[in-house]
């Protein structure tokens, strides 16, 4: 307490004040305001750029109002002491200040730099959205080369053929006319198409158009709905005859609104034990543009058809393969709407499958005969000995005929599925069973004509 412990105090402890050699702790000059420390608390240690660029804009303003908003405890202090504080309190209450000055020149709003928002889908992957550069270059050939004309093509000059009346389209082109009625049945759900009679069918006409071979026709009527062409119907076939009546009915299990949408196709067809069908004329018919429900009988004038023979029908066939076993299943499930090879009771036809091991016939198996129709069910499977490595050389060729006791089977359609097929569906089918083994792989095939397998197929000249 006396003077030698003060000033062994000064000189040792880094603690007193050296304004009055008291300890900073009882020192009134070295005690902070709280409200003081509240705003210097928060900022950092050196000076923010932004309270110096307001600096000199305060300073004389701060010098002459100082000494007036001093405490008055440091007012009673003796000179040195309350110059020292003087100066502690200048720079502290000039920086409180400084920043109210600084809030107040603020802008109200903050200026906040945000990234571009990207709207998306969460979890779905981001796409670029820069047009892609076309690696090829496409020209005129290759872009028309897409198109397939005959889905184009205006058949028989279908624009002409609504401005035309029955009687001018009959006297324009003299293929005769066709006697038939529509009605649905709202109770059993079914459209009732009922084919009665065609009357001045022209004589058929020899191909090479020098004569007629016949006095008369052996007229048909095939039905269909359009654009479903492949679940159609057949009347019988009518002997010698280009006035032939029908008078047969057909239901199509179909609902009324989607009956509405399609279109009636009847094609008269000629038959021509001897070779394809020849389409003599057909008739189509909206059924939007009638009333379904009460019916009606229409008499029609047949106009030229773009498809001047008709199709052969239709296999269903599935193939499995076993590597372990070395062995070749094949399973003929069914045909439809097969060409029709006898006139009185439809066709008699049986599946004839030979197996060709590059261009040597090496296997021929048959199903049984199905009677007196064109749309038979076999369901029969048969298996062939085929070693893995000899697989890629082996071809199938599948042979459809009408049975015929009197002379030689009448031939309907082929197809040939392996190393020579016929086609890409052909080739499709056979590529799926070699990359599914042990899986059966079925798929309907559209038959051909002879003449066609054997200019794209050697395997097809190799077999009878």
């Amino acid at each position: 307490q006396g003077l030698l412990a003060r000033i062994s105090d000064l000189l040792l402890c880094r603690w007193t004040c050296r304004n009055c050699c008291q300890k900073c702790f009882d020192c009134s000059c070295c005690q902070t305001n709280e409200d003081e420390v509240e705003i210097l608390g928060p900022f950092p240690a050196q000076t923010p750029a932004w309270l110096i660029s307001g600096q000199n804009e305060d300073k004389d303003g701060d010098s002459d109002n100082t000494i007036s908003e001093l405490p008055s405890t440091l007012q009673d202090v003796s000179p040195d002491r309350r110059r020292s504080s003087s100066d502690a309190s200048r720079s502290t209450y000039s920086l409180t200040r400084r920043i109210s000055s600084l809030e107040s020149r603020r802008p109200s709003s903050p200026l906040i730099d945000i990234k571009p928002i990207e709207f998306g889908i969460i979890g779905a992957k981001k796409e670029i959205v820069q047009p892609t550069i076309l690696r090829k270059t496409y020209t005129p050939d290759d872009y028309f080369r897409k198109f397939e004309p005959r889905l184009y093509s205006l058949d028989s000059n279908s624009d002409d053929m609504d401005s035309l009346t029955d009687e001018e389209i009959l006297s324009k082109y003299q293929l005769g006319m066709l006697h038939f009625s529509t009605q649905y049945d709202l109770l059993h759900n079914y459209l009732i198409v009922r084919v009665i009679e065609a009357k001045d069918l022209p004589p058929p006409i020899s191909y090479d158009g020098s004569r007629q071979d016949m006095a008369h026709s052996n007229p048909y009527v095939k039905i269909c709905l359009l654009p479903d062409q492949k679940n159609s119907k057949q009347t019988g076939v009518k002997r010698k005859t280009q006035n032939p009546v029908f008078e047969e009915r057909y239901t199509f299990e179909i609902p009324f609104l989607e009956a509405q949408r399609r279109t009636l196709l009847l094609t008269v067809v000629d038959f021509d034990k001897f070779s394809r069908h020849c389409v003599i004329g057909k008739v189509t018919m909206p059924l939007s543009d009638v009333d379904l429900v009460k019916g009606g009988h229409w008499w029609k004038a047949l106009v030229p058809s773009s498809q001047n023979e008709v199709e052969l029908g239709e296999l269903l066939l599935s193939l499995n393969y076993l590597p372990s076993a070395g062995r070749l299943n094949v399973d003929i499930i069914r045909a439809k709407q097969l060409l029709q090879t006898d006139m009185s009771q439809g066709s008699d036809p049986f599946v004839k499958i030979q197996l060709v091991h590059g261009l040597k016939l090496t296997k021929t198996k048959k199903t049984s005969c199905m009677r007196g129709t064109i749309d038979p069910f076999y369901n029969e499977s048969f298996s062939f000995k085929v070693p893995q490595e000899e697989l890629e050389n082996a071809s199938l060729v599948f042979t459809v005929y009408g049975h015929n006791v009197k002379s030689s089977n009448d031939f309907i359609g082929r197809i040939v599925i392996g190393q020579y097929s016929t086609g890409a569906p052909e080739s499709n089918h056979w590529r799926r069973m070699l990359n599914a083994h042990r899986t059966a792989v079925e798929q309907w095939h559209s038959l051909r004509s002879r003449e066609e397998c054997d200019r794209v197929s050697p395997a097809s000249l190799e077999v009878t």
